[in-house]
């Protein structure tokens, strides 16, 4: 049988058993679709294809390491990992701006009165707890969409791309998913906001 031909979770089983050319043909069968992917977010090609090195590396240590869990999503476990590398990258730019020079400390600039905050922590901890449990009750199609759409901030075009289905299938899960969370926060009486 052609390597070509091959499902993507047989060719992970065939690179985590020792077939090293299992990997270059995962690799070259999705490097245009998630290169195009990781550019859409960065907007820089240089800095695209070295993430999208990164995350092959991510995924070369998980795969070795036995970690791998995504039975039939290879691909969208794949792009999340490329996203969340370009969300760290530009998490890093913004440090390195707010880095100032030792004359330019400021105590006041550190130390803050947080009688509230740390009460209004504790308070957005536990809705965001509570949003997360509600999400886990909904039907697994639903709960992917969301999750997609709100924890890695995919467009719909993304979604329906990366779940292999047409952007109204994504769109339609997504609306279902909100009627459905409505329904839960109400039958469970949860609440999902600051005073």
């Amino acid at each position: 049988m052609a390597m070509n031909s091959i499902k993507d979770e047989q060719l992970v089983c065939s690179y985590i058993g020792g077939n090293e050319s299992s990997l270059n043909v995962l690799i070259n069968r999705h490097k245009s679709r998630l290169l195009g992917f990781i550019i859409s977010k960065v907007r820089d090609k240089a800095l695209a294809e070295d993430i999208f090195q990164e995350t092959f590396l991510k995924v070369i240590k998980t795969l070795k390491k036995g970690r791998y869990n995504e039975q039939g999503k290879f691909l969208p476990w794949v792009m999340r990992i490329a996203y969340n590398l370009s969300i760290d990258h530009f998490r890093k730019i913004r440090k390195t701006k707010f880095i100032r020079s030792k004359d330019d400390f400021n105590v006041f600039d550190i130390v803050k009165d947080s009688a509230d905050s740390v009460e209004q922590e504790m308070i957005k901890d536990k809705i965001l707890s509570d949003v997360k449990k509600v999400i886990c009750k909904l039907p697994p199609l639903q709960r992917e969409v969301v999750k997609m759409r709100y924890y890695s901030n995919m467009s719909f075009n993304e979604i329906a791309e990366t779940c292999n289905i047409s952007i109204n299938t994504a769109l339609g899960r997504m609306r279902y998913a909100l009627i459905n969370l409505r329904k839960i926060i109400n039958k469970e009486g949860v609440v999902l906001y600051l005073d």
